[in-house]
């Protein structure tokens, strides 16, 4: 590796500073008012988020968030921080000159601020990691847009490289291969974070990485066609979202004969509130109640050594 020192940033959606209310509302407020996550017409979309969705959503998803906060926050930053100790402590162990910080696109710790830390010590590029398996330019181009804001802050821009995807790396591949312990007449459901199926009409990889991922992984794991299955969760609002959508399958496998289930998320590098909550929680209820026998939730890749490894690998491709 290069002696020239490198700037990492590890970089996430976010969380609430807080399980309140006005927390949860401040950070909704920035997380919604992006064009990249909401695409809608500014002078339409403001008001119907500041008036009617802040205050009806807030209130439910702080409660959410109550369910699942530890005595280390949220469990998204929890592990996200533990993610980036460990990266580090690879690199330290290493003898490489790299400084590793965490951002988020939203919330605390901020992508600027990360940013101008590593500016601060002096790191002569930065490889920009954002968390996302499968590209989106409602999660991936978020990253990169509060990247190019925290650069212009700077005369010295130092060079940089973005990792724009790593949907079917090898290392990642089997990184979630080795989660998957199928049971007897388990059925593996692959539930992806959903997007408007718009953006995947107007050009977004979002869904083809995501097809590309569960085939991959399917293919290592020697599965036959009735042993798997993909859907998207998490649809907001009125709009067509890609389908099939994870709440509704899962409500039909019991009437198919399908009684097993184990869910794994593959977008999520850290279990945060979609996957705790909705996966763990919400759809177990949804496939219980419709005559579902076994529900099984399959960890996020985490703090692992196995998704260590990965990042890892991913940053010394760039350096």
């Amino acid at each position: 590796m290069t002696q020239t020192k490198i700037g990492v940033l590890l970089a996430n959606l976010g969380t609430p500073d807080e399980p309140t209310t006005p927390a949860v509302k401040r950070y909704l407020r920035q997380f919604l008012s992006d064009p990249r996550v909401i695409d809608l017409p500014r002078l339409k979309w403001l008001p119907i988020l500041n008036f009617f969705v802040l205050p009806k959503r807030s209130p439910k998803v702080a409660e959410a968030y109550k369910a699942i906060w530890s005595n280390e926050g949220s469990p998204l930053l929890a592990i996200s921080r533990q993610q980036q100790k460990a990266v580090q402590a690879y690199f330290d162990s290493h003898h490489c000159n790299v400084v590793v910080e965490l951002g988020m696109s939203y919330g605390n710790p901020s992508i600027e601020k990360a940013v101008e830390s590593l500016i601060t010590q002096g790191v002569e590029k930065i490889i920009v990691l954002p968390l996302y398996p499968q590209y989106s330019s409602s999660t991936t181009a978020s990253v990169f847009d509060a990247f190019a804001r925290a650069l212009q802050m700077h005369k010295k821009m130092v060079p940089f490289e973005f990792i724009h995807n790593y949907h079917d790396h090898p290392l990642y591949i089997q990184a979630l291969a080795n989660t998957v312990q199928l049971a007897e007449d388990e059925l593996l459901l692959f539930s992806f974070h959903g997007i408007p199926q718009r953006y995947e009409t107007e050009g977004d990889f979002y869904a083809d990485h995501c097809r590309a991922t569960a085939h991959l992984v399917v293919e290592k794991l020697g599965l036959q066609p009735n042993q798997w299955f993909i859907s998207f969760q998490s649809r907001f609002g009125n709009e067509t979202w890609l389908q099939p959508y994870t709440d509704e399958t899962l409500q039909t496998f019991p009437a198919n004969n399908v009684k097993n289930v184990a869910v794994i998320c593959p977008g999520f590098s850290a279990d945060c509130l979609e996957t705790l909550e909705e996966i763990a929680e919400e759809n177990r209820e949804n496939f219980v109640n419709a005559g579902g026998k076994n529900y099984r939730y399959i960890p996020a890749l985490n703090a692992s050594d196995d998704h260590i490894q990965l990042l890892v690998k991913l940053i010394e491709e760039k350096c």
